[in-house]
């Protein structure tokens, strides 16, 4: 039944998820809210809704290492967002890099990456724990709060293309529907989404101590992956589209997302401790995003070439038999 309910909890959260974007962009636009304000908050924090609700629970949850979780599903996100998402786009259609994301984007996603590896494990220094506490959460959301505010200051100069890309951002399905309906929809798949992530959490539990996995390696696994489905979606459908650079934006933003808001928010709720998470998985995180900074350089100047998402495509297949054998 564990498989059974794995799938139904994801299929919930992802769905829960759609809709509550959509309604929340309806219900936004009628209040009159500016589609930028729109495109930065609900649509940015929608899209990582699965991530942000399984990781929360997890930190709520009532077991010593409540962490494992929620750290390894950022982690494991995180990875299979660049190595695997990234990976499959460009073997589909190469696709440029554009100037901010070289020079403000992924630097700051690699310093990102080290300063959650340095501050989670802090077991290396005597006397303290592998932990994230609500201390290290308010810094993470504070640092949140100053990126978003970079990117507003960065978009502000080019307000055009800062206009053109909200109206974009913004489009919603439930448009102009009844204000009533757009609420119900919003209330019910927000229920939709915090039972759907319990669902998904609790078996994938199960499903792990079945197998003689430990937490960690069902989170960077199953979990991971299944919360990363709509920014895989988005990809593929991008590329399909020839428009494949959209999805190194939302990875680098949704990878940033995880870091900071996903990770402040769940222990700043309640402080997350580690057992099971290994070094090694961090520093898979910061050596994939350490190779998105490479990628500017190699082959094509600028450009993510298909040997280059073959290259991490196989990195990722390398990571996982890593996992299941460990």
């Amino acid at each position: 039944m564990d498989y059974l309910f794995l799938i139904v909890g994801l299929g919930l959260l992802l769905l829960a998820a759609n809709y509550l974007v959509d309604s929340s962009v309806a219900i936004a636009q009628r209040a009159k809210i500016s589609n930028f304000i729109i495109g930065l908050t609900i649509v940015g924090i929608g899209t990582s809704a699965p991530e942000l609700f399984v990781s929360v629970s997890s930190a709520l949850s009532n077991v010593p290492n409540n962490g494992d979780i929620a750290m390894g599903n950022v982690l494991g996100s995180n990875i299979a967002n660049v190595l695997l998402i990234l990976g499959v786009t460009a073997m589909i259609l190469p696709f440029p890099i554009e100037r901010l994301q070289r020079v403000r984007d992924i630097p700051f996603l690699i310093f990102m990456s080290l300063l959650i590896t340095a501050i989670a494990n802090d077991s290396m220094v005597p006397g303290l724990d592998s932990s994230l506490n609500r201390l290290d959460g308010i810094v993470l959301l504070l640092v949140f709060i100053g990126y978003m505010g970079w990117v507003v200051v960065q978009k502000g100069k080019d307000p055009n293309k800062a206009l053109a890309e909200a109206d974009e951002e913004a489009k919603s399905s439930l448009a102009g529907k009844n204000p009533w309906l757009l609420w119900s929809i919003a209330i019910v798949s927000l229920a939709a989404l915090i039972f759907g992530g319990n669902l998904f959490l609790d078996s994938a539990k199960n499903l792990a101590h079945a197998w003689g996995m430990s937490d960690a390696v069902i989170a960077i696994t199953i979990v991971a992956v299944g919360t990363s489905l709509p920014e895989l979606v988005t990809a593929v459908i991008a590329a399909s589209k020839k428009n494949p650079q959209l999805a190194l934006g939302n990875v680098i933003g949704s990878n940033l997302f995880n870091l900071m808001f996903i990770l402040g928010t769940a222990s700043t709720v309640k402080p997350l401790y580690f057992q099971t998470i290994n070094i090694m998985d961090y520093l898979v995180m910061v050596v994939a995003a350490f190779l998105l900074y490479l990628v500017v350089f190699t082959f094509k100047k600028n450009k993510f070439d298909r040997i280059e998402g073959i290259l991490f495509f196989a990195a990722y297949i390398a990571y996982t038999v890593y996992l299941l054998l460990r």
